[in-house]
C-alpha cells in the first residue's frame, strides 16, 4: 500500500525480518492488579503462537471454554510477547498444563474483574534491524529524535491487510453483500481491514495536505490545495506539524472525551502540546462525523454501506521512550518505545526509516 511519510530524509536501508529474536512485546496493563479476587491473572511469555491460538490452547488444556478466558489485545505470531490473560480462580491448579516450548508462564496474580479487550494502557516495544551501515544509523537516531519531539501518524500496519494485502477488498465486498461467510469472527475482521484501508487513505491525504502547508509559503500552498490564502496562512501559523481543520473531531490523549475543534488556535497548540489529538474515522453506524471544512474532507472515505458499529481512532499518536543503540561491530539497530494501544511499532519503524514493510509468509 501507499504511504505519505511526514519525515523528509532520504529512505533507510536495513534488513527486518519479524522474530522472536528481533520483535519483542510487553503489554502494559491499564491499571494495577488487586491482588486478591475472584480471577487468576497469568502472565505469559509466548512466542512462534498467536494470542487467539494461544486461548484455544488454554480453553483445551484445563478444559474451560473460551468466553470465560480473558485477554486485553492480540500479540503477533511472530514475536516474543508478554501478556497478560484471565481465567476463573478455580482453574489455577490445572496452569502447569499450558506450558510447552512456545507458552511459559512468569507469574501469577489476582483480580476482581475478567480481563477485557482494550483494558491495556499500551506496549512496550523491541525491535532489532540489521545490515545499518553507520551513516544510515545517524540518520536513523535523528529521525527518531523527530518523532519523539512531534509524534507519527497513526496508520494501521500490514498485519491488518492479510498476506497478500487485499483483505480490505474482500471486507468491501462483505460490506456490499457480495460476499458472505459462515465464520463470524474472520468476516467482522475483514470487514475491519476496509475500515482501516479508508481510514489509511484519509490519514494519507491529511498528511500530504500537512506537508504542502508546512513546506510551501501560504500563496503557493492555497492555490495547490484549493483553498483561501487567509485560511492557508493561519493553518501555517500552527505549530505541530499536523494541521487541525475546523470541524476536526479531537479527543483528549492519551484516552478520553471527543470534542469538535472550533477555535483552530486553541485546539493546534493544545495538540503540540500532547494533550489532545485529531481523530480519523473508522466508518459505520453510531459514530460521529466530522463537520465543516474537515468533514468536506472526511466524506470521501465514507462508505455507508457498512453496517457494522463505526469508531473514531486517533490521528496522531505519540510514542514514548524511544531510545536506540547501534552496535556497529554487527551492524545492528536496537530501538526501544512504548505506544499507546492499537498503535503499530512497524509503522513507526517504516516512518522512521520511509520504508514501507512487508509480510514475512
Amino acid at each position: 500500500m501507499n504511504r505519505v511519510f511526514f519525515l523528509n530524509h532520504a529512505p533507510i536501508y536495513f534488513y527486518f525480518k519479524q522474530s522472536s529474536d528481533d520483535f519483542v512485546v510487553d503489554e502494559v496493563p491499564l491499571y494495577e492488579f488487586s491482588g486478591s479476587g475472584e480471577h487468576l491473572i497469568i502472565n505469559i511469555r509466548k512466542k512462534n503462537i498467536t494470542t487467539d491460538e494461544l486461548i484455544k490452547k488454554i480453553s483445551k488444556e484445563i478444559n474451560l471454554h473460551p468466553k470465560f478466558i480473558g485477554y486485553a489485545g492480540l500479540k503477533d505470531k511472530k514475536s516474543l510477547s508478554r501478556q497478560y490473560i484471565s481465567i476463573p480462580r478455580k482453574y489455577e491448579e490445572f496452569c502447569s498444563r499450558i506450558e510447552d516450548e512456545r507458552v511459559k508462564i512468569l507469574s501469577k496474580t489476582y483480580h476482581n474483574n475478567k480481563i477485557r479487550i482494550g483494558h491495556l494502557k499500551g506496549n512496550r516495544f523491541f525491535i532489532r534491524i540489521k545490515k545499518l551501515n553507520p551513516v544510515d544509523a545517524k540518520k536513523l537516531s535523528r529521525a527518531l529524535k523527530e518523532i519523539s519531539k512531534e509524534g507519527i501518524p497513526n496508520y494501521f500496519g500490514y498485519q491488518r491487510f492479510g498476506n497478500d494485502g487485499d483483505n480490505f477488498e474482500l471486507g468491501k465486498k462483505i460490506a456490499s453483500g457480495e460476499l458472505n461467510l459462515k465464520d463470524r469472527k474472520k468476516s467482522t475482521f475483514l470487514l475491519s481491514s476496509y475500515q482501516s484501508y479508508l481510514f489509511n487513505n484519509w490519514l494519507q491525504k491529511r498528511v500530504e495536505m500537512s506537508k504542502i502547508l508546512d513546506e510551501f509559503e501560504p500563496k503557493e500552498s492555497s492555490l495547490a490545495l484549493n483553498i483561501e490564502l487567509e485560511l492557508a496562512e493561519k493553518l501555517k501559523k500552527q505549530s505541530a506539524f499536523f494541521k487541525v481543520f475546523e470541524g476536526d473531531l479531537m479527543q483528549h490523549y492519551p484516552f478520553g472525551k471527543i470534542f469538535y475543534a472550533e477555535d483552530l488556535d486553541v485546539e493546534s497548540e493544545r495538540f503540540f502540546r500532547k494533550e489532545i489529538s485529531p481523530t480519523g474515522l473508522l466508518c459505520g453506524k453510531r459514530v460521529k462525523i466530522s463537520k465543516n471544512f474537515a468533514y468536506e474532507l472526511e466524506k470521501e472515505y465514507i462508505d455507508e454501506i457498512i453496517n457494522e458499529s463505526g469508531s473514531r481512532r486517533y490521528a496522531w499518536i505519540f510514542p514514548e521512550d524511544i531510545t536506540f543503540e547501534y552496535k556497529e561491530e554487527n551492524f545492528w539497530g536496537e530501538i526501544s518505545f512504548f505506544l499507546p494501544k492499537g498503535a503499530y511499532a512497524t509503522v513507526l519503524l517504516e516512518e522512521a526509516t520511509k520504508t514501507i514493510l512487508s509480510p514475512q509468509i
